[in-house]
């Protein structure tokens, strides 16, 4: 482990409503505490290594849309097995490639204690080549949602920024976002809990499939 890396004991199995596990690491930006993200959102994320096809595309497509993350108030932060200096030469391929700085942070994490903390990688892995995994955490530090892809399948940044949205409404308006639900759409109300309520909606859904009569 870097002695610029400090983690706590790791916890297999993090959850939908968990704390995220705090942790210091070098990045790309400099030293980098989890913790000093509070107060915005923040998307961490996992790739397999740098210099490979799939996370460069996934890179090129995110530095493409930073902007749109910054306005959501959201920080992107990622993370690998490979070492600063091989994150450094990365981004400078790509920059001269595709025209494009990479600024969002890139840590290392060449022991996998972050990865094994997180669960992105199990106890007896030895690397991260099989995962890419997304934690969205909240301004309080809370995990509000995951996604695992394998290392041969990208990730869809249009669906990283309909989730980050998503959550946002949701805590915005005390509603629950349906299926293939986008920003501007209805959204839907909580189920009733009361009997009464059952008994008297207008049809046999109307107490627990009902949206909020207003768009968000």
């Amino acid at each position: 482990m870097s002695e610029h890396t400090t983690i706590p004991t790791p916890c297999a199995g993090l959850r939908i409503g968990d704390m995220a596990p705090d942790f210091e690491a070098r990045s790309t930006i400099g030293p980098v505490r989890l913790s000093a993200y509070r107060k915005r959102w923040l998307v961490l994320f996992s790739h397999p290594a740098d210099f490979t096809p799939v996370c460069t595309t996934e890179f090129v497509a995110l530095a493409r849309e930073a902007a749109a993350f910054e306005q959501r108030n959201c920080t992107l932060m990622a993370l690998s097995v490979d070492s600063l200096f091989s994150h450094f030469a990365w981004l400078r391929m790509i920059r001269d490639k595709f025209d494009l700085e990479v600024r969002f942070p890139i840590l290392e994490d060449p022991t996998l204690v972050i990865g094994r903390a997180f669960g992105m990688v199990s106890a007896q892995d030895n690397d991260s080549a099989t995962v890419r995994t997304t934690f969205f955490i909240d301004p309080d530090g809370v995990i509000r949602a995951m996604t695992c892809y394998p290392a041969n399948l990208g990730r869809s940044v249009p669906e990283m920024l309909r989730i980050l949205d998503g959550l946002q409404a949701i805590d915005a308006r005390g509603a629950l976002a349906p299926a293939n639900w986008q920003p501007g759409e209805p959204m839907l109300s909580p189920p009733s809990h009361d009997l009464d309520d059952v008994y008297a909606a207008d049809d046999i859904t109307g107490w627990f499939l009902r949206d909020t009569g207003s768009k968000s």
